[in-house]
């Protein structure tokens, strides 16, 4: 099934501000709240959530500007991890907007009793890294390292955060604290996590004294990776499971390198073709000439035909750079820039003056100029 664009089921642009995100998202989570007894949709609600939880986030945002909904599907075209709407925790999303008053879901009528559930595993936050690159290296390919803050499992306690396991006294073990509230759609019972032991139902007599209870220490890493041939500045790489490492179980998170590339002194690019201009002398130009032409894969001869013009340009097929992802490569395309001298000798003008006695008349070019005389 297609699914809506996302910035539509928020009803902002594509150039839309965070603030504007924010805006519209509070305004159709009221609207659509299932406790809303007027317009309350509990389909769109989950919709306009998903769609925040992509949007409001700037790696996953960036992501879905450039591929769509396939950068969240495991068949996408970017080799993206897969994402389902059950994952996003809108609980969490109204406590940031909202404060604690919409922490979680309420039990409202027709739909039953709702909770999110804090104490399963969560992936471990991704991280981006912008990964500069020279010319060469982004053409060719190479390995890099990178050094980033990344959280760890604490080696101390496993992960777990403490010792010695004990329930929560707080929730009774839920990870939630239910009360009842006020609010603009009457009287609803709502859910939050508990404070004590942060949702995840348990807490413990001792406290690891090397990660403070958080379960995870900050520490800095050297990953090594290789660079695919073909990457161009904006293209992004993901390195899987390479992230900080998730709680209760859950999985590491990942590691997107975005790659800016340093232009070259000779060399244009644009996407898989290669643009080098070459200087001709006038009289390479008009006679024709070998060159001698550096290409990506080592220097090649060039004939060069009589009465090159400015501008011109001649394809070397395949001496361009690799595809990304694709076979094959793309194209060399040698520009010829007639240089023209601004110094002569007496007797080098002399022979100019021999060549401005060419006629023109033949000239293709010099007829249509010649009919508006």
């Amino acid at each position: 099934m297609n699914k809506k664009d996302y910035y539509e089921v928020l009803g902002v642009s594509k150039t839309a501000t965070d603030e504007e995100i924010k805006r519209a998202f509070r305004k159709l989570a009221k609207q659509y709240h299932p406790d809303n007894k007027q317009t309350g949709d509990e389909a769109k609600f989950k919709e306009v959530g998903e769609a925040y939880a992509i949007l409001s986030d700037a790696t996953k945002r960036r992501q879905y500007d450039q591929f769509g909904h396939q950068a969240f599907t495991n068949n996408g075209g970017a080799n993206y991890s897969g994402f389902n709407a059950e994952d996003i925790d809108l609980g969490d999303i109204f406590n940031d907007l909202f404060g604690g008053g919409f922490s979680g879901f309420s039990s409202f009528s027709g739909f039953g009793q709702r909770k999110t559930n804090s104490k399963r595993p969560h992936k471990g936050e991704d991280s981006l890294v912008v990964v500069n690159l020279t010319f060469e290296e982004a053409v060719f390919g190479c390995k890099k390292t990178i050094t980033l803050d990344l959280n760890e499992k604490c080696s101390k306690c496993g992960g777990a955060g403490g010792f010695k396991e004990t329930t929560c006294p707080n929730c009774g073990g839920s990870g939630r604290i239910i009360s009842e509230q006020r609010s603009l759609f009457g009287v609803f019972q709502t859910q939050m996590t508990c404070s004590t032991c942060g949702g995840s139902g348990r807490t413990f007599k001792e406290v690891c004294s090397l990660c403070n209870g958080r379960g995870s220490v900050r520490e800095k890493k050297n990953i090594e990776v290789s660079i695919p041939e073909g990457v161009d500045t904006g293209y992004q790489l993901r390195i899987s499971g390479k992230g900080s490492s998730g709680t209760n179980g859950g999985p590491n998170g990942d590691i997107y390198l975005e790659f800016k590339v340093k232009e070259h002194e000779i060399y244009k690019r644009e996407e898989e073709d290669i643009y080098l201009t070459v200087p001709l002398t006038i009289t390479e130009a008009i006679l024709g000439c070998k060159k001698e032409i550096p290409t990506l894969t080592g220097n090649v001869i060039l004939d060069v035909k009589a009465g090159t013009q400015p501008n011109e340009k001649v394809k070397l097929k395949n001496k361009g750079v690799k595809k990304i992802n694709a076979l094959g490569r793309g194209n060399m395309y040698v520009v010829f820039d007639v240089v023209i001298p601004d110094r002569l000798s007496m007797m080098q003008k002399k022979l100019v003056k021999e060549l401005d006695k060419t006629s023109l008349d033949d000239s293709v070019e010099f007829r249509k100029f010649k009919k508006y005389l």
